[in-house]
């Protein structure tokens, strides 16, 4: 069962909230003139109950629906804390069109500091989607973004970092569909213009009826121009992280024509570097993981990247790159499980 709330919040607080009147993002979205408005979807399963909270700003002027979503993942901070200084930030008299802001998805995982997972119902948000109306309560809210946000959505940013585990190299991404070409390039100039330094192309090869799984995979397969900021690492707040997601989304939002009266700050003067391929290293079994290199590291083909151990030290084999590229991803903690993702190598290939 799921119902629209709509109530001002305080999501620091996190307060409970009573009923009012149900209410569709598009109907807010009609509604004249220049404001914001917090709204909270209500998400029943099973007798638990859990909310997700949505903030729509409305410029005077007609423009783009930009939607930026943080907190799919609640132990990701960085995220999450640079959308909470962009709500305090930005106001309706310098937008046009307007923004749809989901400024944290998984309020139960970052409530109860749960890495990765929905503690109501064990479930990974970010491989959720489309969702279930009936569903759990991870694919209820799956199932909101699906069916409530990204319809409404011009433009879709999915904003991620490393969660507990994960050092992660800050990076741009988006994908590659070959059969819409123009949201395609879109998407490739709002991540160049966003002046992250490492931009990343996955490829797109899902048919209209199969799940997109992840956020702004969905958005992409609905036709939807599409991208995801990945920056932060290992479950802290960096400000240099949260700030250079700030300075992204403002670029992206100047570019887009969203946000008015602000130049274009760029976050570093490297030039860009475009990465279209991903090479995938998994766990080969579980044990303790030792490696010297850390995201942003450059790797060769046949190099040692770490080794594994048992629980009395014994080396029980050795990583080996298949790869000549860079470290966008990796695992920075000890505990390793088989089928993991070590390691995440992007390159270029012509």
């Amino acid at each position: 069962m799921i119902k629209l709330i709509s109530k001002t919040i305080i999501l620091s607080a996190f307060a409970s909230f009573s009923m009012l009147k149900s209410q569709s993002v598009k109907e807010i979205l009609k509604q004249t003139g220049s404001f914001r408005k917090d709204t909270v979807f209500s998400v029943k399963s099973d007798l638990k109950e859990t909310y997700l909270p949505v903030t729509i700003i409305k410029g005077k002027e007609k423009g783009p629906i930009f939607t930026i979503v943080a907190g799919i993942h609640g132990y990701e901070y960085p995220p999450i804390i640079a959308v909470q200084e962009l709500l305090n930030e930005i106001k309706p008299e310098n937008i046009n069109g307007s923004l749809i802001i989901i400024p944290i998805a998984n309020v139960e995982s970052f409530q109860k500091r749960t890495p990765f997972v929905n503690p109501l119902d064990g479930k990974n948000l970010n491989t959720a989607f489309p969702g279930l109306k009936s569903g759990s309560p991870t694919e209820q809210i799956a199932h909101l973004i699906t069916k409530e946000i990204i319809p409404n959505s011009t433009i879709f940013l999915d904003i991620h970092g490393g969660d507990a585990n994960e050092d992660l190299l800050p990076f741009v991404c988006y994908y590659d569909r070959k059969d819409t070409p123009e949201n395609t390039k879109k998407a490739h100039d709002l991540s160049v213009k966003s002046g992250i330094q490492y931009v990343v192309s996955y490829p797109y090869t899902l048919t209209s009826n199969e799940p997109a799984k992840y956020a702004f995979k969905e958005a992409t397969q609905q036709g939807i121009i599409a991208l995801s900021i990945e920056a932060g690492k290992l479950g802290t707040v960096q400000k240099d992280n949260v700030d250079l997601i700030k300075t992204a989304v403002y670029n992206m939002l100047e570019n887009s024509g969203n946000y008015v009266k602000r130049k274009s700050k760029m976050i570093n003067q490297k030039s860009t570097v475009l990465l279209n391929q991903q090479d995938y290293i998994r766990v080969p079994e579980d044990g303790i993981f030792y490696s010297e290199l850390k995201s942003g590291d450059k790797v060769k083909k046949n190099q040692i990247l770490g080794y594994i151990t048992d629980e009395f030290g014994n080396k029980k084999q050795d990583i080996v790159s298949q790869t000549t590229g860079i470290i966008l991803y990796k695992v920075g903690t000890p505990p390793v499980n088989k089928g993991e993702t070590l390691f995440c190598i992007g390159y270029f290939r012509k």
